[in-house]
C-alpha cells in the first residue's frame, strides 16, 4: 500500500503549511515588538541629539551616550524647542525629533515640500541648533545630528552608518573624525559652502577651522565624499533660517 507522505502532493502540501505557520509566527512577533522597537528609536534619537550638543558621557578617546533610563529626562531639561521648518514657514512641534528623514527626502524628490526638524538646545548658557541629515556612504545609507551656533558653525555631531567597512568607513562614528568637525566653520565670505573631508587636507591637525575641510579616513575615500555630500546638501537647507536669526 502506497505511503500518502512519499507523494509530492505531500511535500508540497507541507512545504506551505509549514511556510503559512512560520509567516505567521513572525509576524505576530514583530506585532509584540513593535511598541518596544519604536520606543528604541525614540530614546536613541534623544541620544543622538543630546550626544551632537556635547551632552553624553564620553570618555578618553571613546563616545559614550547618556544612559537610555536618563535620555528621556535630559532631553526634556536641554532641548529648549522642537522645531519643523517648511519652505518659509517655521512651527513648534513636540515631537519634531520623530520625523523620518528619509522619507522626507524621498517625499522632496517626488515633489512635494521637505520638512526640516530642528531643535534648539541650551547648555552652559550657550545656544545649540541641532539638524538631523542622511546621505549615502560606500556600502548604504550613512546619517548625522550637527549642533550648530547661530553663525553656523559646528559645535558637535555624531556620525552613524548601516553598512560601512570596519576599521575604515566604519571609523565616520569614532571620536577623532567626529571631534575634527568641532569648531568648523560650514560658511565661507558670508556664503555656505559646507565641509569637505579631504584626503589630501594641507591641515591634518585641524587648526585651521576655517578653511571648510578636516581630514580624511585612510581607505575610506567613497565614505568621507558621502559625508562631504550629506553635509552640503542637506544642512544648505537650513540656512535661510539662520539668516533669518539675525
Amino acid at each position: 500500500m502506497e505511503n500518502r507522505t512519499d507523494k509530492n502532493s505531500y511535500t508540497i502540501l507541507f512545504a506551505i503549511g509549514m511556510v503559512l505557520i512560520v509567516g505567521a509566527l513572525l509576524a505576530f512577533a514583530a506585532s509584540s515588538l513593535k511598541p518596544n522597537i519604536d520606543e528604541n528609536k525614540r530614546l536613541e534619537k534623544q541620544q543622538n541629539i543630546l550626544y551632537a550638543m556635547g551632552v553624553n558621557e564620553n570618555e578618553e578617546g571613546s563616545a559614550n551616550f547618556v544612559s537610555t533610563a536618563d535620555a528621556p529626562e535630559l532631553f526634556a531639561k536641554y532641548i529648549k524647542k522642537q522645531l519643523v521648518i517648511q519652505g518659509d514657514k517655521v512651527t513648534e512641534n513636540n515631537e519634531a525629533y520623530l520625523i523620518d528623514v528619509k522619507k522626507e527626502q524621498s517625499s522632496a524628490k517626488a515633489g512635494n515640500e521637505r520638512r526640516l526638524p530642528l531643535f534648539v538646545g541650551e547648555k552652559d548658557g550657550k545656544t545649540f541648533y541641532i539638524a538631523p541629515i542622511r546621505g549615502k556612504g560606500l556600502w548604504d545609507a550613512i546619517w548625522a545630528y550637527v549642533a550648530m551656533d547661530k553663525d553656523m558653525v559646528v559645535q558637535g555631531a555624531y556620525f552613524d552608518h548601516k553598512g560601512e567597512t570596519p576599521g575604515l568607513g566604519a571609523n565616520i562614528k569614532q571620536r577623532f573624525f567626529m571631534d575634527d568637525f568641532i569648531g568648523e566653520h560650514l560658511k565661507s565670505n558670508g556664503k555656505f559652502k559646507g565641509i569637505d573631508v579631504a584626503k589630501g587636507n594641507a591641515d591634518p591637525k585641524n587648526i585651521d577651522k576655517t578653511d571648510n575641510e578636516v581630514d580624511a579616513i585612510a581607505g575610506a575615500t567613497i565614505t568621507g565624499n558621502g559625508v562631504a555630500a550629506m553635509i552640503k546638501s542637506d544642512l544648505k537647507l537650513y540656512v535661510s533660517y539662520f539668516e533669518n536669526l539675525k
